[in-house]
């Protein structure tokens, strides 16, 4: 043998060594976390880790599944009945003769946390707001930045329920409407679906679809009159872990526990007058931090005065992009200054 062929066979065992050592100090790690004394760091981690798109099998690693249920009940967020009031949102019309007193069109600020940090875009005008899309769907979606450009529009962060193995990205689940025009009606059988959008109005909506055929969502849509809309999934098992009501109707949500676990997150809200409040965080380690639970967006969104709130797809496909950079990624350094392939989004139209 060679000394070229013993050196790559050395390096070659070191690099696995180094790999193996690795692995086991990340298992221990795992064991640590989910067997030592801390109860409330073993449930973040369970119900943050179930609520991952990848890597829920990790959890099953170290603890039973009857003891991984018994996490999940006890920290889980109680059902709301209600779906939005638009009645109880007045559209502020501005006065040509105040113009100068009112806000800015769109406003952005950082929100701290204690595990996370946020980006707030404000929308003064909610007609601005509409639903951007990759129809007709493919098996690849797009990155944020080439949908909103695409689109034309100035801002925009990613949207509802979609097919995301492999990062393709390229189908959603449950309805879309962009512009009155339905996209989509495949997926209607996923637990827990909630239609979220805008009508002609300009008021969002948050409106429970669970277990509806599409005969019945297509009635719902046109008796709304809703105008741009997704959807995404209210279903709080082992498997799935998600959640979207937050405030409806001026009611905070209640919770069990910790509610959730703490990931990237992304949420839509409206005021009062009908501003749009979009919301997005890091986590998953970005910047040291595990992210924001739903008590987090809760408190948030009624910080900032909204009337009803809803969150929307998270983790990985969490972005939030705007004049021609990204204020929020997705939570790898791969994609620290792109997003996940993704089919749907909240967008934002350039003011008129």
């Amino acid at each position: 043998m060679n000394k070229a062929v013993k050196y790559i066979l050395r390096t070659l065992l070191v690099l696995l060594t180094i790999v193996l050592w690795a692995v086991l100090v990340v298992f221990l790690s795992i064991r640590i976390i989910v067997k030592g004394p801390s109860v409330e760091a073993r449930d973040l981690f369970v119900t943050s880790m179930l609520e991952t798109g990848q890597m829920k099998w990790v959890v099953g690693m170290v603890l039973e599944n009857e003891v991984i249920q018994e996490i999940v009940n006890k920290n889980s967020m109680v059902a709301m009945e209600q779906d939005s009031d638009a009645s109880l949102i007045q559209i502020a019309q501005e006065d040509p003769e105040t113009a100068e007193e009112q806000t800015e069109p769109i406003v952005v600020e950082k929100v701290a946390g204690d595990n996370y940090t946020g980006t707030m875009m404000i929308v003064k005008d909610p007609s601005r707001v509409f639903v951007g899309t990759t129809y007709p769907w493919g098996e690849y979606g797009k990155e944020l930045h080439t949908i909103v450009n695409e689109q034309g529009a100035v801002a925009g962060i990613n949207g509802g329920l979609y097919e995301s193995s492999g990062n393709k990205g390229g189908h959603p689940y449950g309805p879309v409407v962009v512009h009155g025009e339905i996209q989509n009606m495949t997926g209607l059988a996923h637990q827990g679906l909630v239609l979220i959008g805008f009508n002609e109005d300009n008021i969002l909506n948050i409106i429970d679809i669970n277990g509806m055929g599409e005969a019945q969502v297509r009635q719902i849509i046109e008796q709304e009159r809703i105008r741009d809309a997704v959807a995404f999934q209210e279903e709080a098992t082992d498997a799935n872990n998600h959640f979207v009501k937050l405030i409806i109707n001026g009611e905070r949500r209640e919770m069990n526990g910790m509610g959730s676990g703490a990931n990237p997150r992304t949420a839509i809200g409206q005021t009062a007058d009908g501003r749009v409040l979009l919301f997005v965080t890091d986590g998953r380690g970005a910047n040291g931090h595990l992210g924001a639970t739903a008590s987090d967006l809760i408190d948030v969104m009624e910080r900032y005065g909204a009337v009803n709130a809803a969150n929307l797809d998270g983790g990985s496909s969490t972005s939030m992009y705007y004049n021609g950079e990204y204020l929020q990624t997705s939570v790898t350094l791969y994609y620290a200054n792109s997003s996940w392939n993704i089919p749907t989004s909240f967008l934002v139209a350039p003011e008129q």
